[in-house]
């Protein structure tokens, strides 16, 4: 368990901000305590300064996880976020996407969303936005890639893809030994 460097604290906040902005530091600057990220194994761990101090009493090999496993770096140095961090980045999430009915089960099974199923849309929204996927009753589904700005997508015929599949609460079922 390790700060991250400068280039991997630049990796993981540019995407970080691809789906939140600048409201970063209302995930680090908390009323109830200090907040941080800390890299273990790969993953980023979003963690109380609190329980990060207790996590450094054990060592490397037997720390499985602490915190929550918000991505990991790949190999190649590339970062990519986990459906675990959808709790943190719906509360802040700048561009929003609800979904009809209808189409909530085929983002859940892990398909790219289609105009057709689009209830409606945060107004600005820019192509290659990050946007987090809503149903109808405001219960965060999971996040994506917007394929085309809202402006596009009101122009768009029913089959054209809207929001490119990212990570999605089905993903518990589907992958769920290698979420950790």
């Amino acid at each position: 368990m390790r700060p991250l460097t400068d280039q991997e604290t630049e990796l993981f906040f540019k995407k970080l901000s691809k789906y939140i902005g600048d409201n970063i530091r209302h995930l680090l600057d908390r009323e109830d305590g200090q907040y941080c990220f800390r890299l273990h194994l790969d993953r980023v761990y979003y963690c109380s300064e609190k329980l990060m101090k207790a996590a450094a009493c054990i060592s490397r090999k037997q720390l499985l996880s602490f915190g929550t496993c918000l991505g990991k770096f790949t190999k190649s140095g590339k970062f990519y976020l986990n459906i675990t961090a959808l709790d943190y980045l719906a509360p802040y999430a700048k561009w929003r996407v609800w979904l009809k009915p209808n189409a909530e089960q085929q983002f859940l099974y892990g398909n790219n969303i289609v105009k057709s199923g689009v209830g409606r849309m945060t107004e600005g929204t820019e192509t290659n936005a990050g946007v987090v996927i809503y149903n109808m009753s405001d219960m965060p589904l999971g996040f994506g890639v917007a394929a085309k700005s809202t402006t596009d997508c009101r122009r768009a015929d029913p089959t054209a893809l809207v929001v490119l599949h990212q990570a999605d609460l089905g993903q518990y079922i589907r992958a769920e030994d290698a979420l950790t």
